[in-house]
């Protein structure tokens, strides 16, 4: 079972960047994913769910309107779309398997990817 992430880099507040995190290794439409962050001294944080049938999403308050979830089961690859950048969006963003939706949004998760950095700034 292996998650990579990727897409992260450097954009100016304001500027949109597109993660996308594939799995390999079992086949994606078994499980809920999510997307989590990690500043320097901060905790990981929940960003963003999404169910194993794309019914239902779910976004923390500090990104909604701005962040989209989505997944494509046949690439086996989760996207997180995220417009309008702020310094606070900074962070090392993880993607993760849980099995149950509900238990992303409760933070419990069978499976982490590798981080992908993002640097907000002009």
């Amino acid at each position: 079972v292996q998650l990579q992430a990727y897409g992260g880099g450097r954009v100016q507040p304001g500027g949109s960047l597109r993660l996308s995190c594939a799995f390999s290794g079992f086949r994606l439409d078994y499980y809920a994913t999510g997307w989590f962050r990690q500043a320097p001294g901060k905790e990981r944080e929940k960003i963003s769910c999404i169910s194993l049938s794309d019914s239902e999403t779910y976004y923390t308050d500090s990104v909604k309107g701005r962040f989209t979830i989505s997944r494509d089961n046949a690439k086996n690859t989760v996207y997180l779309q995220m417009n309008s950048l702020k310094p606070e969006d900074a962070a090392t963003y993880y993607c993760a398997t849980s099995q149950f939706y509900i238990d992303c949004i409760g933070g419990i998760v069978n499976a982490w990817g590798q981080g992908t950095q993002i640097t907000v700034s002009s």
